[in-house]
């Protein structure tokens, strides 16, 4: 192909673009910030991969068993067998553009435990995993950015794709510094725009990742995945803007989780499922930290201190500044909180959408991660998608006749004039609230139908009035134009939970508790006029 557009630059937009630029294919990557302000430098404990000096007992088919088991086994095992045999291929190209691993007494990378892991195969950069990766895929977008190869368009929005006869030819985008929406055409358009935070507000990641492009394709006929898979991270802590993380790295150093009974510690964790019970997956743990009925801590001070400032120096760090707390002598109050989604966008084994020449990436694809997420993958995943993809991109024949758009982009002007024109003011934030507070008493760590028809009753209300509504022109028009986007996405949410009538990894329903055959495939969600049809891949239309 002759040109790409990468939106996002995270991690896994990085690459895709780094990598179609290799391949000759010239990139435009879209994002509304620089790649330094993404999620993905919040990545903090590490990346999965079996070395070639791993444990003894260890191996690639090993970590293929537990990302499926850790699935319940609806991830295909063709794409997990490609991320996990990947991995080791791509922690030496991370090596390979300066990303600096922490090291072993012997010099080679040190791996840590994760949780619904087996062994010990998380690689990690001291306390910025993911900053550390950003920082040297920076350097390499910038080497093909000097030399043309990428182009970068910051302060841009996603509007809305291009698409005519189930083809995608680009996108329209809203441009901050101008103030329009124009049309950017491409061979192939490559989504990367992470998770759905804004979704729930409050979570451990960025508001940035909102869901409106997913949820903008939705009704633009893309096909969405296995949205009722949520995960919650077991230990976070509160602040005033957001839940702070504590890397799962704690509990892989020995952490202990307990509440107080009478003044006695109960190491409820280890007393239900033994001596490994602080590492089981993060649904399982998330879910008994819930069920506890007191209030939870976390434990590393029997760690001597030179220990805690080398290997979780920025847990103590977070409790320190935003708690006021020095782990070394006290335990930490934790809570579970939503931190990433196994669902998004449904793509097939090449990151293709059901839409030609539309790709989706990173978070916003849903692939290897089943109905919950191993420790550790997310990192692979964003790398590994992003390869891939740009693999395909790049052996595809250029698009010969592209169709004209103008009336698309004329009509996408037109409205946003309209909506600044509006005399009366609603600030469009509030509707985004009450919506967060849906989702998070419908969606939490225990769903049941009462409340989740109750959510779906509460979205449509929110969706019937955004477009009625004339609103707060002071703010950003992205803020105002991408509310139907994000409310339609809450809304397919809602739906794959009902529709999900039992138990599995991050879906858990207080009414149906357990866990049934019929259900083993992946949830489909699509649109048709303000209709949401739900299926289960029962042919593997998607992934094998």
């Amino acid at each position: 192909m002759r040109d790409a557009i990468v939106i996002g630059s995270g991690i896994s937009g990085m690459v895709t673009a780094v990598k179609l630029a290799e391949e000759g294919v010239s990139v435009l990557l879209v994002s509304p910030f620089p790649s330094e302000r993404s999620q993905s430098v919040m990545a903090a404990g590490g990346i999965n991969a079996v070395l070639t000096d791993c444990e003894p007992g260890d191996s690639v088919a090993c970590h293929i068993e537990d990302t499926l088991k850790g699935g319940c086994y609806i991830a295909g095992r063709d794409s997990v067998t490609g991320l996990c045999e990947s991995a080791e291929e791509i922690i030496r190209y991370l090596e390979g553009i300066g990303t600096v691993f922490s090291v072993d007494d012997d010099g080679r990378p040190a791996r840590r435990a994760f949780g619904g892991q087996s062994y010990k195969r998380t690689c990690y950069c001291g306390a910025s995993t993911g900053k550390q990766i950003v920082t040297a895929l920076v350097m390499e977008a910038r080497r093909l950015e000097a030399s043309g190869k990428i182009r970068r368009g910051l302060g841009k929005c996603f509007h809305s794709a291009l698409i005519k006869d189930g083809v995608c030819y680009g996108a329209l985008f809203f441009d901050e510094h101008t103030g329009n929406i124009s049309a950017e055409y491409a061979d192939a358009v490559v989504v990367a725009t992470g998770g759905q935070n804004a979704l729930f507000g409050k979570t451990t990641g960025s508001t940035q990742c909102d869901g409106y492009t997913a949820g903008k394709l939705f009704t633009q006929g893309v096909e969405l995945k296995n949205l009722e898979f949520i995960q919650f991270h077991p230990t976070t802590i509160e602040t005033s803007q957001k839940r702070m993380l504590l890397s799962e790295a704690a509990r892989g150093e020995g952490g202990r989780l307990f509440y107080l009974d009478k003044g006695k510690r109960v190491y409820f964790m280890e007393d239900k499922y033994g001596p490994g019970g602080n590492l089981l997956p993060r649904d399982i743990v998330s879910r008994e930290i819930y069920g506890a009925g007191s209030e939870v801590f976390l434990d590393v001070s029997f760690l001597k201190e030179s220990e805690i400032d080398k290997r979780i120096p920025e847990v103590r760090e977070l409790c320190k500044k935003y708690i006021g707390l020095d782990i070394a002598s006290e335990p930490i109050p934790v809570a579970p909180s939503v931190h990433f989604f196994m669902g998004g966008i449904a793509v097939h084994n090449d990151h293709e959408t059901n839409i030609r020449n539309l790709f989706a990436v990173g978070e916003c694809a849903s692939m290897y991660h089943g109905a919950n997420r191993l420790g550790g993958n997310s990192l692979l995943a964003a790398i590994h998608s992003g390869m891939i993809a740009a693999r395909e991109i790049a052996g595809r024949d250029v698009v010969a006749d592209k169709p004209d758009f103008s009336q698309a982009e004329r009509e996408a002007n037109e409205s946003l004039a309209e909506m600044r024109n509006t005399k009366s003011v609603f600030p469009v934030m509030y509707i985004r609230d009450m919506a967060a507070e849906t989702m998070n008493k419908s969606m939490g760590i225990i769903r049941e139908e009462a409340s989740i028809k109750e959510g779906i009753t509460d979205i449509d209300y929110y969706l019937s009035i955004a477009e009625k509504l004339s609103y707060d022109n002071s703010v950003l028009p992205y803020f105002n134009y991408s509310l139907s986007g994000i409310l339609t996405l809450a809304r397919a949410v809602l739906t794959c939970a009902d529709a999900r009538k039992e138990s599995r990894g991050a879906h858990f329903r207080s009414d149906f508790p357990d866990t049934f055959d019929e259900y083993a495939h992946p949830t489909i969600v699509s649109y048709d006029n303000g209709q949401y049809n739900t299926r289960l891949d029962k042919e593997n239309e998607y992934e094998s």
